[in-house]
């Protein structure tokens, strides 16, 4: 009876030496989209400073002028990151505030930065730290900015219902949007108590402010100005 010897295809006859295995070849967009995914995590994990080229193209496997070629040096890589973590966040929130009363629309928004903490945490991560490049993108004020101006209608509308004056409706937006953030960075760490709880002491410490906010408010201080 013959039987059949199956041949190791990672040698060869007369070589015992195996033949390495072969390293697919990244395109030029994956090996794009796995730099931002390392630089992503070194930058929230270390900060801008504590990352370098270096570890970015080690842990990548490559040499440091692969990074420099898609993206420039450090600085670049940081930048392009930001801006995809700003575009997320501010997604989650737009499209979070949909049609409903005017408090359903508060809790929305707060689930949605709670969202995108919970579920990106080290985006959120390299959002709030101040970013070091001047010519970034854009920093986490200027996201709340953002953020802030998608709420300005809202207010704006529950405002004139009231027959108070619209034109505050931003100052209230940037009020309450930052007190969420800033909320939001405090949880980033302790996670207690559960999301929904939070959003939804947000939501009252928010709405019975402005329920019961009055039309021309006034100091009871000597300061007037």
């Amino acid at each position: 009876m013959m039987v059949a010897v199956a041949t190791d295809s990672s040698s060869t006859p007369g070589n015992d030496k195996p033949r390495r295995a072969r390293r697919t070849r990244m395109t030029g967009a994956e090996r794009r989209q796995q730099l931002l995914e390392i630089g992503r995590t070194l930058f929230a994990a270390k900060g801008f400073e504590g990352t370098s080229v270096e570890e970015i193209a080690a842990k990548a496997g490559v040499s440091k002028p692969v990074v420099y070629e898609h993206f420039g040096g450090k600085e670049g890589l940081y930048a392009v990151v930001v801006d995809r973590e700003m575009r997320r966040l501010l997604d989650m929130v737009t499209s979070s505030l949909t049609a409903g009363h005017p408090r359903e629309l508060c809790e929305q928004a707060a689930f949605a930065l709670l969202d995108y903490i919970e579920e990106y945490t080290d985006g959120f991560r390299i959002l709030v730290r101040d970013s070091p490049i001047p010519q970034s993108t854009g920093t986490f004020a200027s996201l709340i900015s953002d953020i802030a101006t998608q709420v300005e209608d809202i207010l704006g509308r529950e405002f004139k219902s009231r027959g108070f004056d619209p034109k505050l409706a931003p100052l209230y937006a940037q009020a309450l949007v930052g007190m969420v953030a800033l909320t939001g960075q405090w949880w980033l760490d302790v996670r207690r108590p559960r999301k929904a709880e939070v959003a939804a002491h947000l939501v009252n410490l928010a709405w019975h402010g402005l329920d019961g906010i009055e039309a021309k408010p006034h100091l009871i201080g000597r300061r007037k100005a």
